[in-house]
């Protein structure tokens, strides 16, 4: 089976793991925002731990009605855009088109279905340290595994044949069998450390060399595990632990919404706080630590307006 792809969101996610696919030899179309007339003239660059590479040129667009209709959509926009995807998936889309949100949070899924009730579904969860250092220009500095679970589909076939599709690229892809499962898992990292880098103005490796943070960081995890298992959600207390194993090893680093602070964005407080904020309340769980993160955000959000 070959797939024909569009990336929506040619950033530090949609670029690497786009990049990847093409490089690799298969069909992708690009949509780009500000970059489209540098990435035209000039191709697009990674610089990347696994191999750099460049692409001198590649399928690149600036509206989705000048691209074909494709089999794969994959959407690695930051969820603050999501409000712009029913119209931007339109022109690209067939019958059986399959979106994958490459995003991190919970609830995107059940909110794109109410807008597009037809829509192919699937997410992906992106466990990679990459970010954009210039026009066309991403660099790739750990980690870069991809998780790949249905949401609502009618031919899973073309998942697999995703997750196929980014073995051969030299991209570690597995498949989740429980997409919702998946997505709280990665809130168990995402909850700590996006709002943490943010609220200390600091990056992952400067909480995990300090006690104080490095705890505050293990207990807002808990707390993460403690609202999943209220949701049904089977994760042990040892996830947080190898999650948190797993950062004092990594590359120093500047999570996406410690970038979007630093550059005045909006922040994906939604996604990552308010839906698993409110998910939890409707079980009869209080994320308190969460909850008071997710409010020294939105003050600090406010401040940047």
């Amino acid at each position: 089976m070959t797939l024909k792809y569009a990336i929506i969101g040619a950033g530090a996610l949609g670029g690497y793991y786009g990049g990847r696919l093409a490089q690799a030899g298969s069909d992708v179309h690009f949509l780009f925002n500000t970059d489209y007339t540098y990435v035209c003239d000039n191709g697009f660059r990674v610089d990347s731990v696994s191999g750099n590479f460049h692409l001198s040129k590649l399928n690149a667009y600036n509206s989705t009605s000048a691209m074909p209709v494709c089999d794969v959509v994959l959407v690695c926009l930051k969820t603050t855009n999501n409000h712009l995807l029913p119209e931007l998936l339109k022109p690209i889309l067939h019958a059986n088109t399959l979106v994958v949100l490459v995003q991190n949070g919970l609830g995107l899924e059940e909110s794109l279905e109410r807008h597009l009730p037809d829509i192919q579904l699937a997410g992906g969860l992106a466990f990679i340290c990459s970010n954009k250092i210039g026009p066309g220009h991403i660099r790739h500095l750990d980690l870069g595994k991809l998780v790949l679970g249905a949401h609502k589909m009618n031919q899973p076939e073309v998942l697999q044949q995703v997750c196929r599709d980014f073995q051969q690229a030299g991209v570690p892809c597995q498949m989740s069998d429980d997409l919702y499962f998946s997505r709280w898992q990665k809130l168990v990292w995402n909850v700590p450390f996006n709002g943490l880098t943010v609220v200390l103005n600091t990056t992952t490796d400067r909480i995990m060399a300090n006690h104080s943070s490095r705890e505050l960081a293990f207990e807002l995890m808990l707390e993460v595990v403690a609202a999943a298992n209220q949701c049904g959600v089977k994760l042990e207390e040892s996830f947080a632990r190898k999650m948190l194993d797993m950062t004092a090893g990594m590359t120093p680093y500047a999570p996406s919404m410690k970038l979007d602070f630093d550059f005045k964005r909006p922040m994906e407080i939604e996604a990552i706080y308010s839906n698993p904020v409110s998910k939890a309340a409707e079980a009869g769980f209080a994320m308190k630590q969460v909850a008071m993160l997710e409010k020294q955000l939105r003050f600090i959000q406010a401040q940047l307006a």
